[in-house]
């Protein structure tokens, strides 16, 4: 059945084709407009309920106690020697008509067709698309509670400023397998549990690990189970991502290591990183954090703190090595500083005091050439102090929102947005169709090349850093349209709590500028016999993923006939890094101090 079975008007369970009334009449059955035989292809059949005219107010409770009551709406009272549902004798001399046996038998085979196509039809469109809906705040904290609440994990609320903890860093949906999923939404199959993924950090154990585990059934979370990968072998506790804590240890650290550093940095970019408090330099670090397994040793990339600092980086790069629980026991491998590797903070400095040290140049005094601030003017003269061309809705929108069920001329969908990888849309249909289960993002990935150590050993795997947590605040007449649909997001990502992102995703209608279809039918003499043209336009889903220094902005478009797009666009800042004559080979000198990767 290409329509799904749901509640109509009046509590009335409707079906394209028959209508099942609210008791007292269960039995009834009376063709709707476009009539569905049960059973086969035979007439639209109607069944009378019997008696109608027979029933009888219900009885009121004896004792306080209410009197059990029968399919149909009739009230029966037992052990009373009567009942209140008229007898056959009762409606004989009533006039009315009084089924026989074969009857009776005729009218149980109808109702059991008709529980059966009841029992095999397919969810409402909401319902179904609710399957795929993101765990909602009280979900999330519902897992939470629960997973602390277990003794044997040893989860700890709040870790305070110690990595060697039990603690749980990601909530989010686990999705229903493809199989149950299937089965529930083209019906016969009872609707999936609803479950949650956790990720959980144990470090507090002699040989710590990342455990992913799955957790339900939702609202009431009562158990748990570890999920268990190839081979039997836990993850390692190194393989874990970074955390906000250990970003901030790792800040902390380098504030008492780079304490040698100080008078270097200080006269040769105006800007230092110990016991800083205005003009610091900051830092980002690259992955994959080592080369070996077991490793978790990070380059990190020395920048001013300006705006679009990813473009002032200032000659140094360090190697932390940031394995150990113990942030105290984290040191610095190795530097780089202006074409030349050091083993140590000292040794740098040392040979800067001596003069035996290349230099990379001053800051020149324009700093902020990164900002987005606009300025300069073009050469043609045309204005660019007005607005440009604006998407408008004349006559409303043209597609529906409810819940996560998002349908726009023939397109249906369920829409969600995945903490640990962005986007997600499931069971894609048109006109009734099935055209895809799911259509998401899998990984973004960035390798890139040069010859500062950062840069050669950049191989970022975007997923790492939680895609879809990443998504801020969508800034309406920018990154979409005034008049688009804004939807919030919230994630349980490495916080105490479920996080709300407003603006998260959007939704809107764009006109393409490009007919859907057209034709202009010539005469061949100078004349046509007509035109005919549709006007182009696409539903836009829309979000973005901020990871570091680029921006992606992942689209899906849906045209309406029938044709799906998925886009992504790369924006931000490059990758940069400092400028060596040896750089050339692997990106462009973009400015004075700075090489695009």
């Amino acid at each position: 059945m290409a329509e799904a079975w749901g509640l109509g008007a009046g509590g009335a369970l409707r079906s394209p084709g028959w209508v099942f009334p609210n008791p007292p009449h269960p039995l009834s059955l009376r063709p709707s407009s476009s009539p569905l035989p049960l059973g086969g292809s035979g007439p639209p059949v109607q069944l009378r309920p019997w008696a109608r005219s027979c029933r009888t107010p219900p009885l009121k409770p004896a004792n306080g106690i209410p009197r059990p009551r029968l399919g149909g709406g009739r009230w029966a009272e037992r052990g009373m020697g009567q009942s209140r549902c008229c007898s056959h004798r009762a409606r004989a001399e009533q006039g009315l008509q009084v089924p026989s046996g074969r009857m009776w038998l005729e009218t149980l085979a109808w109702v059991v067709a008709a529980l059966g196509v009841l029992a095999s039809a397919s969810p409402a469109p909401q319902l179904g698309a609710s399957i795929f809906a993101d765990l909602s705040p009280a979900e999330l904290r519902a897992v939470r509670s629960f997973l602390l609440s277990r003794p044997e994990l040893g989860l700890v609320a709040d870790h305070g400023d110690s990595l060697a903890s039990n603690s749980l860093f990601l909530v989010e949906l686990q999705v229903p397998r493809k199989s149950q999923a299937l089965q529930f939404l083209d019906g016969g199959s009872p609707r999936p549990p609803r479950l949650a993924r956790a990720i959980v950090f144990f470090g507090e154990q002699a040989q710590p690990n990342v455990t992913e585990f799955v957790v339900g059934p939702l609202p009431r979370p009562s158990y748990y189970r570890a999920v268990s990968y190839k081979g039997g072998r836990p993850i390692p506790f190194a393989a874990r991502p970074v955390t906000l804590l250990e970003y901030e240890l790792m800040h902390r650290r380098l504030v008492e290591l780079t304490e040698p550093l100080y008078r270097l940095l200080r006269d040769t970019t105006g800007f230092w990183y110990h016991n800083c408090s205005r003009r610091c330099l900051t830092f980002s670090d690259v992955a994959p954090r080592g080369l070996g397994p077991g490793e978790r040793r990070s380059w990190l990339i020395l920048q001013r703190l300006v705006e679009g600092h990813f473009l002032h980086p200032v000659g140094l790069e360090l190697l932390l090595d940031h394995r150990s629980r113990d942030p105290r026991r984290w040191a610095l491998q190795q530097l780089w500083y202006n074409g030349q590797y050091f083993a140590s903070a000292q040794e740098l400095a040392w040979r800067y005091e001596r003069g035996e040290l290349a230099l990379a140049r001053p800051p020149t005094p324009e700093l902020l050439f990164s900002t987005y601030v606009p300025r300069g003017h073009f050469g043609t003269g045309t204005p660019t102090d007005v607005h440009g061309a604006k998407v408008c809705e004349p006559q409303g929108k043209r597609y529906r929102l409810q819940g996560n069920l998002v349908e726009y001329g023939g397109w249906r969908l369920a829409l969600r947005l995945r903490s640990s990888g962005g986007m997600q849309l499931f069971d894609l249909r048109f006109n009734g169709e099935r055209l895809a289960h799911e259509l998401s993002v899998q990984e973004a990935v960035a390798f890139y090349g040069g010859s500062t150590p950062a840069a050669m050993q950049t191989k970022y795997i975007d997923t790492a850093w939680g895609m879809g947590t990443l998504a801020y605040e969508l800034a309406p007449g920018i990154d979409c349209p005034e008049v688009a649909t804004y939807l919030d997001a919230h994630h349980l990502y490495d916080a105490a709590g479920p996080v709300r992102y407003r603006r998260a995703l959007c939704l809107f209608e764009l006109p393409t500028g490009v007919p859907l279809r057209r034709h202009f039918d010539s005469d061949f003499r100078g004349g046509y016999r007509f035109y005919g043209g549709l006007e182009g336009q696409a539903l836009v889903l829309r979000t973005t993923a901020t990871v570091y220094n680029y921006d992606y902005i992942w689209d899906v478009l849906l045209y309406p006939n029938g044709v799906l797009e998925a886009k992504v666009h790369a924006t931000g800042y490059i990758h940069a890094t400092f400028y060596t004559p040896q750089g050339l080979r692997y990106g462009s000198r973009v400015h004075r101090d700075v090489l695009g990767n």
